[in-house]
């Protein structure tokens, strides 16, 4: 004898609160990673001020090379050689033919070092660079000269 009454089991309704705890994760692991993404800086790379220098707003996809004081070129967290960032810069340029290059160098870096760099991106055909300065504090401006009367 089987005394056990088949009950039917309703089947459940979309569950909301799993998804927004999955969607809440999900939000603040992009948050976190956008925000480190869009500061792609060598933290040892100090470039020099400039009176009229601004901080931009960055986009993603933009292509920071970083030279260092020692000479040393740096992309993506990479040490590049010369030979490598022609071949890298090359690739980039021929999958995205107007891609920005943002090129940071220290300040202590000599000029020949800069010079390099900016022949690898001829080179390699990208023709949009831009130079990394940072905004220059009003106590570091020189005094401003009143015209005399």
């Amino acid at each position: 004898m089987n005394f056990r009454t088949h009950t039917t089991t309703e089947p459940k309704g979309f569950l909301i609160a799993p998804m927004v705890d999955i969607l809440l994760v999900l939000l603040g692991f992009f948050m976190l990673t956008w925000t480190f993404a869009r500061y792609e800086t060598e933290l040892d790379v100090q470039v020099p001020t400039a009176q009229e220098g601004k901080e931009v707003r960055r986009s993603p996809g933009e292509v920071i090379i970083n030279v260092k004081a020692d000479g040393s070129i740096v992309m993506n967290r990479h040490l590049y050689s010369p030979d490598e960032l022609t071949t890298t810069l090359s690739h980039i340029a021929t999958l995205y033919p107007d891609q920005a290059i943002i090129l940071r160098g220290d300040e202590k870096v000599a000029y020949t070092h800069i010079v390099q760099v900016l022949d690898i991106c001829r080179s390699a055909n990208i023709w949009n660079v831009a130079f990394a300065t940072t905004k220059a504090n009003a106590a570091d401006a020189p005094p401003k000269q009143s015209p005399e009367s």
